[in-house]
């Protein structure tokens, strides 16, 4: 297997969950195949355990990506972590488990990777400050960019840093009261494609917002996209 090239223009590409049409999503494995292709950026998503560790995994229940159902809110790491992980093609593999957030962030410092990281639900001020200081200590800030679809999550990292690069997820039509919401904290935004068209670009980028697409797989939305002068492309196969 391989990755699906299009003609990208400029655009900067974000693996999404990793190279997740290669690799089980959110994994290690996932985000080495990103690191050593030219995506800009690896994006994960970032949960609280019951236990105060923070880990990388898009559900709330470990059930889809394991066969075995358990929240991860609800669970500590070491009950999570003994978990093996579904192989992309069947059955687990031992080396496939759920990692923590130092790893993911780990795995896309060694490869000089921008970090797009998803604070899933919402989190108190405190969790957001200690996410925060995670990744400051373990990636930096200047190599991050932070997603929610949670605007408050968005603002507290404002609050907590001047310099903190945002990006407000959101799969609702772009209007006037969405780009003074952003402006409003200095968020960019990471919109789902089907809701935007060529307009919505201009109008964001004639206020000094980028723009990354969410998750684009097709090569033709990929070219359409690329040709209206959008950011990013956060996709699970496209190169």
């Amino acid at each position: 297997m391989d990755t699906v090239k299009f003609d990208r223009k400029a655009v900067k590409l974000v693996a999404h969950r990793g190279l997740s049409g290669l690799e089980t999503e959110n994994t290690v494995a996932a985000f080495v195949a990103a690191g050593n292709r030219d995506y800009v950026g690896i994006e994960t998503d970032v949960h609280k355990t019951a236990d105060g560790h923070y880990v990388v995994i898009h559900d709330e229940s470990t059930l889809r990506v394991s066969g075995v159902e358990m929240t991860v809110e609800e669970s500590s790491f070491k009950e999570l972590r003994e978990i093996t992980l579904l192989n992309k093609g069947n059955g687990t593999r031992a080396d496939l488990r759920i990692p923590t957030l130092e790893e993911y962030l780990g795995t896309c410092h060694r490869y000089e990777k921008i970090a797009v990281l998803e604070l899933k639900g919402p989190f108190d001020k405190e969790s957001v400050s200690e996410i925060l200081s995670i990744c400051c200590e373990h990636h930096g800030l200047e190599q991050m960019i932070f997603i929610s679809f949670d605007y408050q999550n968005l603002v507290y990292l404002r609050e907590l840093s001047e310099t903190a690069k945002l990006q407000f997820l959101t799969s609702k039509p772009i209007d006037e009261a969405l780009v003074a919401r952003l402006l409003a904290y200095r968020m960019d935004l990471d919109v789902h494609h089907a809701v935007l068209c060529e307009d919505a670009v201009r109008l964001l980028h004639e206020n000094g917002i980028e723009i990354n697409c969410w998750t684009v797989d097709r090569p033709e939305d990929g070219e359409r996209l690329a040709a209206w002068g959008v950011d990013y492309i956060t996709t699970n196969l496209l190169q």
